[in-house]
């Protein structure tokens, strides 16, 4: 996945804390320029072979020309495949001018929306700050269409305006576009988020996001909380806004496939999965965020990696080397399996150990690594069936092979561990064949169970890589 991001808005939202900059003029072709030759430098160094998805986010990169849009996916295609189907998805705020500005996205290769603002949010009771969101596909993001929630919001469009934008969206882009919504406003009753569920069923698409509002420290609603201006939402009242839209989206057709994202009719955000899957993406712009295994550089392992945040700084650091990298981790493998693992409960696919065990990024020639990856998993996940096959990285037999000798040695500590999860999450998982799985009740208590996985998922692994002679790791 390649997540290019535009920087700049044109005011600040009352409640986002993303990397965003407003200002009185932007140098379009300079960003531009950059955003090309960042674009094809970091595919270069993951040696990206093909692009599955590309998620244009910000920032409001509806203010970027459908030029710039083009030029990217350009870029993109000239150094990896991009399949002609591939999903394109943008991020866009209601406007004046919606459909000509939607128009021209669509004729440079975007073919999702998503309409609005973005949102650091996540799901109740509290937001699961691990790791990064993904927002929804191109993305129209009306958060509300109540203009009293807009303007608490920091809004610039008015419901009117938001619903003119669907409509406009989804003459264009019919069945590919996306629609999230915020509940959790201060002073937001259970009826008036019922009222807003109502009307969104009655112009929304087939995909829709549901976020809990996140009271991000350094925010003007932040501060109006914290100083008792405004009313901080009860912890039951949340739980029970999101039950109750969970309920009422099922019963208009729409499958719960993420903690956040909903679909019927089969439209899954490919993007929003790539992040849940843990697979490989490729950050791009002023502060974005990636997860790849630079092997132009001689990386050997997944890396996170954070762009340089400023646009004036990110764009010099390009002109000179290409990308403007400020930040990079190599994760251990006991990090990458953490991530599978918290980021996968998140879905209705959970974590199986074929899942975990397939990932382009994982070592080359880790046989080893791999191996205590699947002991690992395997204190959690049933054990696989006699004479099944775990794929192992990048396919290798050795690999797999070293990894189900390794699962397989964990099956006996594995059901005692298994048993003490059920004892301690009670209902909230399930372990169908060969997977772990939240249960529908345990989906919106992800955040409460995931420590206690993750600390039984550290613990077992130090167990195995003792057994193997290798040091513990203290994280």
């Amino acid at each position: 996945t390649l997540c290019p991001q535009w920087p700049y808005c044109r005011k600040h939202c009352s409640y986002c804390s993303f990397n965003k900059y407003v200002v009185l003029a932007v140098d379009e072709a300079a960003v531009r320029a950059c955003l090309v030759r960042e674009t094809q430098t970091l595919l270069r160094l993951g040696h990206v072979r093909s692009v599955t998805s590309v998620f244009f986010g910000g920032g409001t990169p509806s203010l970027a020309a459908p030029r710039t849009i083009a030029a990217v996916l350009e870029a993109a295609a000239e150094v990896a495949y991009l399949p002609a189907g591939a999903e394109v998805t943008l991020e866009a705020n209601p406007g004046s001018d919606d459909h000509a500005r939607l128009s021209g996205f669509r004729a440079a290769g975007v073919n999702r929306l998503s309409l609005g603002v973005q949102v650091r949010a996540a799901a109740p009771s509290r937001p699961i700050l691990l790791f990064p969101r993904s927002p929804a596909a191109i993305v129209l993001h009306p958060q509300s269409l109540d203009d009293a929630e807009l303007r608490l919001l920091g809004r610039e469009h008015t419901a009117v305006e938001a619903r003119a934008a669907v409509e406009a969206a989804r003459k264009l882009f019919p069945g590919r576009t996306s629609l999230d919504l915020i509940f959790g406003l201060p002073g937001q009753s259970q009826e008036s988020w019922a009222r807003c569920l109502e009307a969104v069923l009655g112009l929304c698409d087939d995909h829709l996001a549901l976020y809990q509002l996140t009271l991000e420290r350094g925010t003007a609603l932040e501060a109006q909380v914290r100083r008792g201006a405004l009313p901080e939402p009860p912890e039951e009242l949340l739980a029970d806004m999101y039950l109750s839209a969970r309920a009422t989206l099922a019963a208009a057709g729409f499958h719960q496939y993420e903690v956040s994202n909903f679909a019927r009719k089969g439209a899954r955000s490919t993007h929003n999965l790539s992040y849940w899957r843990a697979e490989q993406y490729v950050g791009v712009g002023p502060g974005a965020h990636g997860r790849f295994v630079p092997w132009g550089e001689g990386g050997r392992q997944r890396e996170a990696r954070v762009q340089t945040p400023h646009p004036d700084m990110w764009m010099r650091e390009v002109r000179s080397c290409g990308h403007g990298t400020r930040r990079r981790a190599v994760l251990s493998p006991l990090e990458q399996l953490q991530e599978v693992l918290a980021l996968g409960l998140r879905t209705d696919e959970g974590v199986t150990q074929q899942v975990s065990s397939c990932r382009p990024w994982a070592p080359r020639g880790g046989a080893a690594a791999d191996g205590r990856s699947l002991a690992a998993l395997g204190t959690l996940l049933p054990p696989p069936e006699p004479g099944g096959r775990v794929r192992g990285a990048g396919g290798g037999e050795r690999a797999a092979g070293a990894g189900l000798a390794a699962a397989e040695r964990a099956v006996s500590a594995g059901a005692a561990l298994r048993a003490a999860v059920r004892a301690q999450c009670g209902a909230a998982l399930t372990f169908p064949h060969r997977a772990l799985r939240c249960t529908p009740a345990g989906l919106p208590l992800l955040d409460s169970l995931l420590p206690a996985l993750l600390c039984q998922l550290r613990r077992r692994w130090n167990a195995v890589e003792e057994e193997d002679g290798v040091g513990r790791d203290p994280r």
